[in-house]
């Protein structure tokens, strides 16, 4: 039994969470609890200025930690905004905020700023927290603890229940959250959502201390919170799914018109882009480069059920492709930085393939004993880069630096610095 999963047996870190007072989180027979209703009952989604300002108030002079939560509607609209935030806080109780009705939420942002914020999964919500003006400047992620401290299941749920010993309902995590009025069961899935996390915080922190990964999980949060906004990826068209059956250079033009005219439509009609076309269609429209709407029609995707002017609007993008000159057509790949596929390392360079198979080995034994994915320990990108590109000096100095100068936090650098200095030096 692994260290987490002895947590997870443990009853003596089972928190009551919203039970009854005399109620420990699990039943006599240890099996898990359902847990039905938030402590305070579903409370009012806040939608107007007025109710957003006592929240603000109440959230303020709150104290501890704050439960931090938001639902987007992927797969059914554009981008990925938020259109639910649910919060939590001791003295504040929970709050659901409708972000479409308030799109500002600077000010709740800033009278939370100092204030550590317990979220799941940090790097999913942020983007769309940051959207709305709430940007933390101290967080607490209870799935990023799960991993450190070596859960097999890292879900919210499956970590509820392993830790707290309660069963949340997940039924509606992928419902279209922009609808409105939200129907009452969703809203009480929302304020579930939040109603333990700052208890499964509590219980997570005392289990990475026990194992001496507390420090650890601190820099990674701390490194969270400090980072930038993502770049906006160069190429997003690249990333169509079935991409690897395209070839030549006008097919690439092809899903490249399309893809383009397709974002066009979801972004100026809200919508997801799969519910415009999808991918398969697009891929299909590039191998075939249609010479007109009725060879278009012909092809899986679009045949069925789409009128003459939507044939139209897509033929023409394959039309715009095939009228592109040789200079025009985009490059069979993206300009590659960094070092090349490792399965080209044999051929390239046996030395660095070498260098890169003992890295490999001495980071996944790493892994193993101190209980944490690779991933977690250190990207695998990292150990790439350093071992094509090695220091001209391998020792302990050098490696941690270029460690560092990839971005590894100080506790990763103190771990992996011994295996890749072995590993270079072999």
């Amino acid at each position: 039994m692994t260290d987490a999963q002895e947590t997870a047996a443990d009853s003596s870190l089972r928190t009551t969470g919203g039970a009854p007072p005399d109620d420990g989180g699990s039943s006599d027979s240890g099996a898990p609890i359902p847990l039905l209703e938030p402590r305070e009952g579903i409370p009012p989604v806040i939608a107007d200025a007025e109710s957003l300002a006592a929240a603000v108030a109440a959230f303020a002079a709150g104290s501890g930690p704050v439960a931090v939560d938001a639902e987007r509607a992927s797969g059914y609209r554009y981008g990925q905004r938020a259109y639910l935030v649910q919060l939590r806080r001791e003295g504040a109780g929970t709050a659901l905020i409708d972000p479409v009705a308030c799109p500002d939420l600077s000010g709740l942002g800033e009278a939370l700023s100092g204030v550590e914020w317990v979220l799941h999964a940090a790097t999913q919500d942020l983007p769309c927290l940051r959207e709305i003006g709430m940007v933390p400047t101290r967080l607490f992620d209870t799935e990023l603890a799960g991993r450190l401290a070596g859960f097999p299941r890292v879900g919210l749920g499956a970590m509820v229940e392993g830790v707290l010993g309660y069963v949340l309902e997940k039924g509606h995590s992928a419902v279209d959250w922009s609808t409105r009025p939200l129907p009452e069961p969703w809203l009480r899935y929302a304020a579930l959502d939040v109603e333990l996390l700052v208890d499964l915080r509590d219980a997570l922190e005392k289990e990475l201390d026990r194992q001496g990964k507390l420090e650890w999980a601190r820099q990674e949060f701390d490194a969270i919170a400090a980072a930038p906004p993502a770049e906006p990826r160069k190429d997003p068209w690249r990333r169509t799914s079935g991409m690897h059956k395209v070839r030549r250079r006008r097919q690439l033009a092809v899903v490249r018109e399309l893809w383009e005219t397709r974002d066009r439509i979801a972004q100026r009609r809200d919508v997801s882009p799969g519910k415009v076309l999808s991918d398969a269609a697009i891929v299909e429209a590039a191998l075939a480069v249609p010479v007109n709407v009725h060879a278009l029609a012909a092809l899986n995707g679009f045949g069925h059920r789409m009128g003459r002017r939507q044939l139209e609007q897509w033929q023409a993008a394959v039309d715009r492709a095939k009228a592109l000159t040789d200079v025009q057509l985009p490059a069979p790949g993206q300009p590659v930085t960094g070092p090349p596929p490792p399965r080209a390392w044999a051929d390239k360079d046996p030395a660095a393939a070498a260098r890169l198979s003992a890295a490999r080995a001495g980071v996944s034994a790493l892994a193993e004993r101190l209980n944490m994915p690779q991933e977690n320990l250190i990207t695998p990108d990292t150990v790439r880069r350093v071992c094509w590109e090695p220091p001209k000096g391998v020792d302990t100095e050098s490696v941690g630096a270029a460690l560092a100068g990839y971005g590894a936090r100080p506790w990763q650098v103190e771990q992996v610095t011994p295996v890749l200095v072995a590993a270079l030096s072999a």
